[in-house]
């Protein structure tokens, strides 16, 4: 996973907790790289897990929660850092749609190493978009954090919904 997601992770527990818990939460988790994450390296995916468990034990704030909440932050900083990104997407459901075909391809010139997950649009109305999610990482959350940051970005208001999938290869989502 690419070290970006470990820098702003860490950046969202310190300005929501405090220090001392992202500290704490390092101490919790006992990552491979003792919390020494670079935004352009890549590292294990359960080692982000792991400190989102001990964030949750620390606070009380069930996993989910935490998960969905880093999402939005992410998503913020996304706007940010990637303004580039957004371009050409004038609501949520125009950006979604963007995802696989531009977005990630301009995140693999960028980091041509990421595993990134897909985001398959199956169903688009005005009111209503369908979207096969796929991540070997699992962290459904996170897409849905993401989805409703970016509603939040655009001003409009939205609701997701997930619904447990399985494919011809047995593997599963949610």
């Amino acid at each position: 996973m690419l070290g970006m997601v470990f820098t702003e992770f860490l950046e969202m527990v310190e300005e929501g907790f405090g220090p001392d818990v992202a500290d704490a939460i390092l101490c919790d988790a006992s990552p491979g790289h003792d919390g020494a994450y670079t935004a352009v390296g890549y590292y294990d995916h359960a080692e982000l897990v792991a400190m989102v468990v001990a964030l949750s034990g620390r606070t009380g704030i069930p996993v989910p929660d935490l998960v969905k909440a880093f999402g939005r932050h992410l998503l913020l900083r996304f706007t940010q850092v990637h303004p580039k990104m957004f371009q050409g997407a004038h609501s949520l459901f125009d950006l979604v749609a963007r995802i696989d075909g531009h977005i990630h391809v301009e995140v693999h010139k960028l980091y041509s190493e990421a595993t990134l997950p897909r985001f398959t649009v199956q169903d688009r109305s005005p009111e209503r978009m369908t979207v096969l999610y796929q991540s070997p990482r699992g962290l459904h959350e996170l897409a849905v954090g993401l989805l409703e940051g970016a509603a939040e970005h655009y001003g409009e208001a939205c609701t997701v919904q997930t619904q447990a999938w399985q494919d011809d290869q047995g593997q599963t989502g949610p």
